[in-house]
């Protein structure tokens, strides 16, 4: 995920909510420390796109299976994910079906995810 701003980082340090997004040939993890996570099977992500727009709102939001998870207002990357995937918010058992996310370099993330 983006650095983002310093204000917003140190806030998120103090929270013990650490950004962090690990690619492996099996598996997308995307974390905000004890916040959120989810794990996609890299057999569920069905496309991968970069966002043209921003968001000013920082952390995770979503409603209905999508969901935004920022520490940055952009560069944004949308998955799509099919069959839906289990996570967790604050603790409480959610499904995903498309997944917003920022991330520093959108060309390089977009390669190690096709």
């Amino acid at each position: 995920m983006p650095r983002g701003n310093p204000v917003i980082r140190v806030l998120l340090t103090l929270l013990f909510v650490r950004p962090r997004i690990d690619v492996t040939r099996a598996v997308l993890v995307v974390s905000l420390g004890w916040s959120f996570r989810v794990a996609v099977p890299r057999g569920a992500i069905q496309a991968v796109d970069s966002v043209p727009w921003r968001r000013h709102s920082i952390g995770a939001h979503g409603w209905r299976g999508r969901w935004l998870v920022n520490n940055a207002s952009g560069p944004l990357v949308r998955i799509r994910i099919e069959p839906t995937t289990r996570g967790r918010v604050l603790g409480y058992p959610i499904r995903v079906r498309e997944l917003t996310l920022s991330v520093d370099d959108v060309a390089a993330f977009l390669t190690d995810l096709r």
